[in-house]
């Protein structure tokens, strides 16, 4: 994608350093910037994920295939599943927080911008060692979840799972990070009149899946440092017959693993009330019961973790608990379906490809979400559980729901990220082709659960009756394919070479529509006052459609004229990051002179992080940006 940052193009002044080219990457620290980098990594393991899924539809679309074989087919779909979920739709969602959450806040940037380019530096070095499994002798092959025994010495005995727990113990750490620097951003760094009832749904949907990931991330980090003190300094947290409990990891990965359904799908909520409004021409229906519902929705979702585990004996007090709870989230979850469905009714509608995504999205993540309410009744679930019905039920959750509405919020705010407009026309066929794919591909996944196709088998005899839905589902492959293709080919395109964009093409709403398009390094020229809801629109209907600049706090850094003070590019984040991959790698080999070095240098670079001040630099406003807001009424 295009640079956003416009940094090269700004007079400096002091003793500041305009880094260009690749070097202004490696030391970016501007949130739109790291977003941006988010997008493009997320995009990529989506990629990598999508190929994965292609060559275990091969493998089933015929009995008995022989495209790979079982070992490999195991490494793809533990490889896919892992992928898919913490490589690809998860940056792709913090990729949209990075770019827009600070701009509709009215910040100048997030709380902590070192921090920041630290998360994805570590995101993206976890990513890539995990991924690196496949040319370095030992693949993950447990499964995503990771179960133990299967995944333990004994059964596991090669570097595969050793990847897979420390992969992501690093890229979990830079999840982590972002969920404290972006609640701090949210709580302090709101423009004046920006109150709680004033915050956008999508960042209010940010806050609630920071505090989930806040309190959901630790519980997977025990289990990974526990299972690696097992693997690799034998330890015998989960051996039974040393005193151990596989429960253990069972519980603690649930406890992480449903409100991780929820840190994926809470920012999809938060786009798709983003884009209806905008194509609806009316504001959000029912918006203090949408906030609401958000909160409930993250409060419930840590207390319905057993339900991944109804098959596991805990006896039927346990799983109908768990039942009951499992239904009630559904209750939050319809509100927000019914104020959605209310925002559209009597709006003037603009069918843009951002608009059909949402459509798409409502249609598929009902489904999806029918299907999840059918596998909280337990008795259902005991017959269902191990079968292509769950696969079928988390597809139409994870990409009907969050992959959707990740590409409506890609068609909406393209133009504020990058500048340039993406083409409608390719995004109709993206959009049709990718539709109809993901249906044929998905849908006859229930048939297959239904007459008792099991999850995670790599053939299947002719006779077994599974042959032509599986031929129909590898079909709906090459079509989600061509889909995928349309945007990569839209993407690229149009960030090259795509129409130029103006500062608010949609004649939207929100703050981050109200300056140029692609937004300068300094966010606004002056931070500016909210005066209600909708905060662009506020202005629109009762002022000059230019925010106001709110007056400036006492106390506050008080920059030359025409100035604006920013923090400073670094290359630090990046060194810790390849300090802590390099001692992964020492840990995965048992090389212990690679650890200690790796540490040693690890020491360094957090002790020149922590020690280092920050002067920052003076960016130099654009007269262009200086006009777009009104002076202080």
């Amino acid at each position: 994608m295009a640079s956003i940052s416009g940094t090269a193009n700004l007079d400096r002044t002091g003793e500041a350093t305009a880094y260009r080219g690749l070097m202004s990457w490696l030391t970016v620290v501007d949130h739109k910037r790291i977003g941006q980098l988010y997008l493009m990594a997320g995009l990529l393991f989506f990629l990598v994920g999508g190929v994965e899924a292609f060559i275990m539809r091969l493998q089933l679309m015929h009995p008995n295939g022989h495209v790979v074989s079982a070992a490999v087919f195991n490494e793809l779909f533990t490889m896919h599943g892992t992928t898919m979920i913490f490589l690809a739709v998860m940056p792709l969602s913090i990729g949209f927080i990075n770019a827009i959450v600070p701009l509709q806040i009215g910040a100048r940037d997030v709380a902590f911008p070192r921090l920041n380019a630290l998360s994805f530096w570590l995101f993206l070095g976890g990513g890539l060692l995990l991924n690196s499994s496949w040319f370095l002798g030992g693949t993950p092959n447990a499964g995503w979840f990771n179960y133990t025994p299967i995944s333990g010495a004994q059964f596991s005995p090669g570097l595969g799972v050793d990847f897979y727990d420390i992969g992501l113990q690093i890229a979990g750490i830079g999840t982590l990070i972002s969920g404290i620097n972006f609640l701090v951003t949210i709580v302090n760094l709101r423009a004046p009149g920006m109150t709680w009832f004033r915050l956008p749904m999508f960042t209010w949907t940010t806050f609630v899946t920071m505090i989930l990931v806040l309190f959901a991330f630790p519980p997977l980090t025990v289990n990974l440092f526990l299972q690696t003190f097992e693997r690799l300094f034998h330890a015998q947290y989960f051996n039974v017959a040393a005193g151990g409990s596989p429960l253990l990891w069972a519980n603690l990965f649930w406890i992480f693993g449903h409100p991780e359904v929820y840190i994926l799908i809470l920012p999809a909520f938060g786009i798709i009330s983003e884009v209806i409004p905008a194509f609806s021409r009316k504001p959000l229906f029912g918006y203090v019961s949408m906030v609401l519902a958000t909160l409930a929705i993250g409060f419930l979702s840590f207390m319905v973790w057993v339900h991944h585990m109804f098959t596991l004996g805990y006896g039927p007090w346990v799983n109908s608990i768990f039942a009951l709870t499992s239904m009630l989230i559904a209750v939050p979850t319809g509100v927000k379906v019914f104020n959605w469905l209310s925002t559209m009714w009597g709006g003037q509608l603009r069918f843009t490809t951002a608009m059909m995504w949402a459509v798409g999205f409502l249609f598929t993540f009902v489904l999806g979400g029918m299907s999840g309410v059918m596998l909280a009744v337990a008795p259902a679930d005991l017959q269902l559980n191990n079968s292509y019905f769950v696969v079928a039920h988390f597809h139409y959750v994870l990409i009907g729901g969050s992959l959707f509405a990740l590409l409506a919020g890609l068609y909406y705010w393209f133009p504020k990220i990058t500048g340039r407009m993406l083409s409608e026309r390719l995004g109709r066929w993206n959009f049709w082709l990718m539709f109809i794919g993901f249906n044929v591909t998905f849908f006859p996944m229930h048939f297959l659960g239904l007459e008792g196709m099991p999850r995670r088998i790599f053939t299947y005899s002719p006779g077994f009756g599974f042959t032509f839905w599986n031929q129909v589902a590898t079909f709906g492959v090459f079509i989600l394919a061509a889909g995928v293709l349309a945007l990569v080919v839209n993407v690229v395109r149009s960030a090259a070479a795509g129409e130029r964009a103006s500062a608010d093409p949609w004649d939207a709403r929100g703050l981050e529509w109200s300056m140029s398009s692609p937004a300068p390094a300094y966010n606004f020229a002056k931070i500016p006052l909210v005066r209600g809801y909708d905060p662009l629109w506020v202005e629109k209907l009762h002022g000059d459609g230019r925010m106001i600049a709110a007056p400036q706090a006492p106390g506050a850094h008080h920059a030359p004229p025409g100035m604006v003070h920013m923090p400073r590019p670094t290359i630090v984040p990046l060194l810790v990051a390849l300090t802590l991959v390099a001692a992964g790698y020492g840990f995965i080999f048992s090389q212990l002179w690679l650890e200690v070095l790796a540490l040693l240098l690890l020491g360094v670079s957090l002790h020149r992080s922590m020690f280092e001040v920050d002067p920052g630099e003076y960016v130099r406003v654009r007269p262009e940006d200086e006009e777009a807001m009104s002076a202080h009424g």
